[in-house]
């Protein structure tokens, strides 16, 4: 019997492998537990650690864990698990927030650009003999050097597309109360208030991810205060935007385009008015795919996992863990440089 056991709601044809790289030297196993809340419980109630995946981790599978080390999720997203319940038992909640920074970032300006050049209508008119109807719609708007690009929250991600906007000769702006103004000029960006992005900026590119604190973060006022040539681009959280409140701005001309990877409901019922309009680009959530995706996130797990169990800090703590647990248990930090969320 292994020395540790973590336990990962079962999903088909799942292996294990890439994982197992970290925890093999470690004498840990994976153990796969129904997805389902009382039957995973019935499990993991026991287990060192958990593998969180597709199943929501709650605050009612957390209060029965007995002695878990450390909840680890392969995404960057944690909306998945009750962080709040898991900071209160004094568990670590980790996630892989850099593991494919460049393939979200690279999508996020193919929106952008394929958003402000309209590539999907001029793709539809060649394709329905309407060959000379391009070069009209496209002289409606100005070229694409000296237009501003602000963004909503200043990450790994908007770090990564200002650093591919700024040779385009775009002006940037960011507004993010989490990051330090010094953090900006370097890439090219300027500080400003979410009232200056969005009355400034020609493309507002959002990047806030999925917490309480932004969930609904852009209503229809702030959609409303946007230039209406202006144009939205999400391929951050769909729930950080009033989808409802966006769809009016579509439609009523207060911005002129939207170019989407996630939506406030996925994927999106047939009668969802996005996808039925001309001024709106859309991807299934695919910004992060790529063909590193998969075993980097995995391995990081593994990584996660294994420093986690042997008593070491993990790389991506996303809660505020009570410090007196972690002192229980004789936590040391492998690096006081690296805090919950480097």
């Amino acid at each position: 019997m292994a020395k540790f056991r973590i336990v990962t709601p079962a999903s088909p044809g799942a292996h294990y492998n890439h994982e197992m790289e970290a925890l093999s030297g470690i004498d840990a196993e994976i153990v796969e537990a129904p997805a389902d809340e009382a039957a995973f419980t019935a499990v993991a109630h026991d287990a060192d650690a958990i593998y969180g995946k597709g199943l929501p981790i709650s605050a009612t599978i957390i209060n029965q864990l007995e002695k878990c080390r450390v909840i680890s999720l392969g995404s960057v997203g944690v909306d998945s698990v009750d962080i709040a319940a898991a900071s209160a038992r004094g568990i670590p909640v980790t996630n892989v927030p850099d593991t494919f920074i460049e393939e979200v970032a690279d999508h996020a300006m193919t929106l952008l650009l394929g958003g402000f050049r309209r590539l999907v209508e001029q793709d539809q008119m060649v394709r329905t003999g309407r060959w000379r109807d391009g070069r009209p719609q496209l002289s409606q708007f100005p070229r694409l050097m000296g237009q501003t690009l602000g963004f909503i929250a200043f990450g790994h991600v908007a770090r990564a597309v200002a650093l591919r906007a700024r040779p385009f000769g775009l002006r940037m702006l960011a507004y993010d109360p989490y990051v330090e103004e010094l953090v900006m000029p370097p890439y090219g960006v300027e500080p400003a208030t979410l009232e200056e992005v969005l009355l400034q900026s020609d493309f507002v590119s959002m990047h806030a991810p999925a917490t309480p604190e932004a969930f609904g973060m852009l209503t229809e006022k702030h959609f409303r205060m946007m230039k209406p040539g202006a144009v939205f681009i999400n391929t951050g959280r769909g729930a950080t935007v009033d989808e409802a409140a966006l769809i009016t701005a579509l439609q009523q001309n207060w911005i002129s385009h939207a170019a989407l990877d996630v939506l406030a409901t996925e994927p999106p019922r047939q009668d969802n008015p996005l996808l039925q309009m001309r001024n709106v680009t859309l991807t299934a959530h695919v910004a992060s795919a790529s063909a590193r995706f998969d075993p980097a996130r995995k391995r990081r797990v593994g990584q996660e996992l294994a420093l986690a169990l042997t008593d070491r800090w993990p790389m991506s703590c996303v809660n505020p863990v009570v410090l007196a647990g972690l002192k229980a248990r004789r936590w040391q930090p492998e690096s006081m440089e690296r805090g919950p969320n480097s």
